[in-house]
């Protein structure tokens, strides 16, 4: 029995920033959430993540109201509990201080046993001239891989 993947890429984070260096966490979840997750009723583009006391919490990761909820349904946009180790989040917590790195999440996925799971990323900003030169690669990548289909 074969299992949908559900793999909802932020293609933007990309384009925004350098991401340095990449963990998987779990996410505290309600059911109506997770059931609207594996329908792919999610978005990371405006997400990012933030320490609150020792926790780390991801905003503004929208969640579509599950179809067939009731009056439990879920508020879109609320702040979810993101899980890693102790060492991972001492890690992270001291690199958010040094000037121009934050959070990012970079992919929502469920893996084999169904639970939902969030790529971050630890990032710094781009300039400007920095995604002008992203754009660049990824068109002369483009343009190399039609000239080899032909």
């Amino acid at each position: 029995m074969e299992k949908n993947i559900i793999e909802i890429k932020n293609k933007r984070a990309e384009y925004q920033y350098f991401l340095v260096d990449d963990y998987t966490a779990g996410l505290v979840l309600t059911g109506t959430e997770i059931k609207s997750i594996r329908d792919g009723k999610a978005n990371l583009t405006d997400a990012y993540c933030v320490f609150i006391g020792n926790e780390l919490f991801v905003r503004q990761m929208h969640i579509s109201e599950y179809r067939f909820g009731s009056y439990l349904n879920h508020p879109a946009k609320r702040d979810r509990k993101l899980l890693l180790t102790k060492r991972e989040l001492h890690k992270l917590q001291n690199k958010i201080k040094e000037r121009g790195f934050t959070i990012v999440p970079t992919l929502l996925f469920v893996d084999s046993r169904g639970y939902a799971k969030l790529n971050i990323s630890l990032a710094r900003g781009k300039k400007f001239f920095d995604k002008r030169e992203t754009i660049k690669e990824k068109d002369s990548k483009r343009d190399l891989e039609r000239s080899l289909a032909r």
